[in-house]
């Protein structure tokens, strides 16, 4: 009887120790797993500065106008071809 006992006894550490053994592996994955997206996000938030950086660069006045003259040849018109709107609708 006593030997019935140790063996189920024995069989139940066993099945606890290869639990443990199991959820602490799985434990080791899942932190490595938030590291890696911990990481991820630090990378996303600094290519979000930069993108923020360059939208503000490529949203200047002086680059717009720049980009305008050279890159698609647009220029003033002349003062003869400007017209301009009466105050109250009148002409």
């Amino acid at each position: 009887m006593a030997r019935l006992i140790n063996a189920a006894l024995l069989l139940a550490v066993l099945v606890c120790a290869l639990g443990v053994v199991t959820s602490r592996h799985q434990a080791r994955k899942l932190f490595q797993a938030m590291e890696s997206e911990q990481e991820r996000a630090r990378q996303l938030e600094v290519e979000f500065g930069q993108l923020q950086l360059e939208l503000k660069t490529c949203a200047d006045l002086p680059r717009i106008e720049k980009t305008a003259r050279e890159e698609l040849k647009m220029r003033m018109p002349e003062a003869a071809r400007i017209l301009t709107a009466a105050p109250g609708g009148e002409r």
